[in-house]
């Protein structure tokens, strides 16, 4: 069944719920995919929903590793404290370094000044919170981090 879906069709055979809600958010344009790059070349695809954070994608990163370790048959462990603490993920060359921060711009839209439109106009504001500005099909790097003296 959902070999023959053509919005499915991309998706391994093991698939998970988490993996087909992600492909139905891609196209409802709810998430976005993110391209990490890892040093040796090999491309992930990892999807994450469109306000996201680092602290998501790395989330995601890590199950997308084990999703893929899981299947290929190899379980290995992986401490992603090291990785965490060894490399910086970076974009544009713009180091990821606040967990806390958007990946992708959001707006807010407030509505200042006389809220009657017979009495005066009403001043449009929006509040740009602040983010890395990672759109869909960005790509993000591994770089190792210098250490500190």
């Amino acid at each position: 069944m959902v070999v023959q879906d053509p919005l499915l069709c991309d998706l391994p055979i093991q698939v998970t719920l988490e993996e087909v809600n992600s492909q139905i958010a891609l196209e409802y344009g709810q998430a976005m995919t993110v391209r990490v790059c890892k040093m040796d070349g090999e491309v992930m695809p990892v999807v994450v929903v469109q306000n996201a954070t680092v602290l998501d994608l790395k989330k995601a990163i890590q199950r997308y590793v084990q999703l893929k370790q899981e299947r290929e048959g190899g379980i290995q462990h992986i401490s992603w404290s090291y990785v965490w603490r060894t490399y910086h993920l970076i974009s544009a060359g713009e180091k990821l370094t606040e967990d806390r921060k958007k990946l992708r711009e959001s707006f807010t839209s407030l509505r200042l000044g006389n809220q009657n439109p017979s009495v005066g106009q009403t001043l449009p504001f929006l509040k740009i919170f602040p983010s890395y500005g990672i759109r869909n099909r960005d790509e993000v790097s591994f770089i190792k981090k210098l250490r500190q003296k």
